[in-house]
């Protein structure tokens, strides 16, 4: 990857800590001058080269993708098994920040699926060659053709990070991804902390805990870290979950919830 561009941004000052993590946004100054960008508006990040990784990584801190690809790796080597096997499917690939991490973990066979195409453009721009495939799709709603492509890479692994519950991968799309993956493969993600709270009770948080605390989905490690900070400088904390598909989810058995 070349070197990024950098840029001048402005994170708000006032009422920060009355935003919730997916109102959070920036100020981006250029010769146009000053644009408002919500974090998750991923379409207008990633068509401005090094601008993600500036503001997250740079800037704020975020460590997600590495702290996920290495419990990934510890759970799989504490089985008795070697990541360099795995086939992985990346749901949220985006421009391949996690692609990378795996990658350097021996990660041999990756592909990467995302809903929007501003996130392949970034990629192709951005780590071109990280992924073996990448398709630009919505999973929520699974074609033929789409489920017949990902079902050709037997597909034994999948990894998310820092795009569940905030709309960004519907609970449909995470359920069929789940499905995809064959039995006795890994499963591998993060979730805010509050989201394993009972007192959070809306749909996506229920169907989340359901999916972790049943038989779908066998834990091998969980673990608490700091994701990143906030705008103000406080620290926004994640588990970190990786495991083994037992069954597949019925199509039915959780996705009620996610509307609720």
């Amino acid at each position: 990857m070349s070197a990024m561009q950098r840029y001048r941004i402005q994170f708000p000052i006032d009422d920060t800590e009355a935003l919730d993590q997916d109102e959070a946004y920036f100020h981006l100054h250029d010769e146009a001058g000053r644009r408002t960008i919500r974090f998750h508006d991923y379409d207008v990040i990633y068509r401005y080269p090094g601008l993600y990784e500036q503001v997250f990584y740079d800037r704020l801190k975020c460590q997600s993708p590495a702290t996920v690809a290495s419990i990934l790796t510890k759970a799989v080597d504490r089985a008795g098994g070697e990541v360099s096997t795995l086939r992985v499917l990346d749901l949220g690939a985006g421009n391949g920040m996690m692609g990378d991490e795996l990658r350097r973990h021996g990660v041999s066979r990756l592909v990467g699926a995302d809903i929007i195409k501003e996130a392949y453009d970034a990629y192709l721009r951005d780590r071109p060659g990280c992924y073996d495939d990448y398709l630009v799709a919505d999973l929520a709603d699974l074609d033929d053709e789409t489920a017949q492509r990902l079902d050709s890479w037997s597909l034994d692994c999948l990894t998310t990070v820092a795009a569940l519950g905030f709309g960004d991968i519907p609970a449909a799309a995470f359920v069929n991804a789940f499905n995809l993956i064959r039995a006795g493969g890994w499963v591998a993600f993060n979730i805010k902390e509050t989201f394993l709270d009972q007192r959070e009770s809306t749909g996506f948080t229920r169907m989340v805990r359901e999916l972790i605390f049943t038989d779908y989905l066998e834990i091998h490690h969980m673990e608490r870290y700091r994701h990143r900070l906030s705008i103000d400088g406080a620290p926004i904390f994640y588990y970190a979950i990786a495991g083994i598909k037992t069954a597949p989810v019925p199509s039915d058995a959780f996705l009620h919830l996610a509307d609720q």
